[in-house]
């Protein structure tokens, strides 16, 4: 990262801040994460605030917010997922995708969303965090069709349960899962799913900073 002695004082304290709350948060999730990985996060982070500015990539400004919002947002959800070929479908500016790849290196993974605009911003980033094992694709997730299917396939705002499963579950391998990001408990969703969707799982999440709630679904064909 920044030599700090070189750095103004006000970006001094605003890196430090960004680095206390990712080391406090990746603690607080228990999780292992090598040097080189914490600093891919860094620097997404710097990516993320450095393009926001021209093409309108999120809707948090703040890059103390965007840790917590964004990448713990997103690291909370790995000890759910299995791999190694994943699926992040909608994933926008490569939420949660690009975070998973760092931080699972030995994951597959595949990042799809149909903005021309947000793919730049991902493929730009894997270009410059080396990320080795994550491809691009600019589609529709109706208009999919792999050759393979995928361990998991996770979204994090696309739409209703009932919508990601039509989507998602066709792309699964035979033992594969969905899993869908959601705030609140999706009581009403939950109710209106069809009988071939399964829940296997709901996990609460705790994000470290984050005062708000937030669910993992796991969903798979039912048998």
């Amino acid at each position: 990262m920044h030599d700090d002695a070189s750095l103004p004082e006000r970006e001094v304290s605003v890196s430090s801040r960004i680095e206390a709350t990712l080391d406090e948060g990746i603690q607080a999730l228990e999780l292992h994460v090598e040097t080189a990985q914490r600093d891919a996060l860094l620097r997404l982070i710097e990516l993320l605030v450095k393009w926001n500015r021209v093409y309108s990539l999120t809707s948090v400004r703040d890059p103390g917010e965007m840790v917590i919002r964004h990448i713990l947002d997103s690291l909370v959800v790995i000890p759910f997922l299995n791999g190694p070929r994943v699926l992040d479908f909608g994933t926008g500016p490569g939420l949660p995708g690009l975070v998973l790849a760092i931080a699972r290196p030995d994951w597959q993974l595949t990042l799809l969303d149909s903005s021309a605009k947000k793919l730049r911003f991902v493929r730009q980033a894997i270009n410059e965090l080396n990320i080795s094992r994550a491809e691009v694709i600019e589609t529709r997730i109706e208009a999919y069709r792999p050759e393979r299917g995928f361990d998991t396939v996770i979204t994090r705002a696309f739409g209703t349960l009932e919508e990601i499963a039509r989507a998602a579950l066709p792309l699964c391998l035979e033992r594969g899962v969905v899993a869908a990001m959601k705030g609140g408990y999706p009581e009403v969703e939950l109710d209106n799913l069809p009988e071939s969707v399964q829940i296997r799982d709901i996990h609460s999440l705790q994000v470290p900073g984050l005062h708000a709630e937030r669910h993992l679904v796991i969903m798979q064909a039912r048998n």
